[in-house]
């Protein structure tokens, strides 16, 4: 007889099919036990999204972007950057018109949001269409600008973010002139930024 298998932690919810739940009470709940909701949504995320992406979690998650409480809009782009890892994510992303807002939080007051904000971009931007979104919503200057973060995770999400965007002629074209600041990172205390910057200036550097 085959033992049973007992999945417990966000293994555990996914399986027991309760993400259509936690979607449901996000819009339903105070402000401290969203950002718990948040955390859990964002676990289970990278164990299944397909649950999540059915209950209609990315319009309830641009919402939260929009949020006041510097938390809530941390947690949602997390929770967002979680669930654009598979290719249905990145389409839901960029069809119900997320883009813009991610882009509008790379200038965002918390660095944690912008560091957040730069990682869904990361994944949004893998496809066509959200290059293409992600380039109308002038994404690139801000995710210059995050290059100088403090934030390791800021740095490296932007750089990839950035490389994604180069893969695109109109992005590789508008970032040949700031080389420079990638050839900067190359020296980064992180090994993960350096690894980042030296792809990221191959794509750059790419001629067809």
């Amino acid at each position: 007889m085959q033992p049973l298998k007992v999945y417990t932690g966000a293994q555990g919810i996914v399986n027991s099919g309760l993400i259509p739940a936690l979607v449901w009470k996000l819009q339903r709940e105070k402000e401290d036990i969203q950002e718990l909701l948040l955390d859990t949504l964002a676990a289970c995320l990278m164990e299944d999204a397909t649950q999540a992406l059915s209950s209609r979690v990315v319009p309830f998650l641009k919402e939260k972007l929009l949020s006041a409480n510097n938390s809530i809009r941390s947690k949602a782009a997390c929770t967002l950057m979680a669930i654009s890892i598979p290719l249905e994510g990145k389409n839901q992303l960029w069809q119900y018109d997320v883009i813009p807002i991610l882009v509008h939080l790379l200038k965002d007051k918390v660095e944690e949001v912008q560091a957040n904000a730069a990682g869904a971009l990361m994944y949004a931007t893998v496809t066509t269409e959200g290059k293409y979104a992600a380039l109308d919503a002038e994404a690139i200057s801000p995710l210059l600008e995050l290059l100088g973060s403090s934030l390791s995770r800021a740095r490296l999400n932007a750089i990839k973010a950035l490389t994604m965007l180069a893969e695109a002629p109109e992005g590789r074209k508008f970032l040949q002139a700031h080389v420079p600041n990638f050839r900067v990172l190359e020296r980064d205390a992180n090994e993960a930024v350096r690894r980042a910057a030296q792809v990221a200036i191959k794509v750059i550097e790419w001629k067809p």
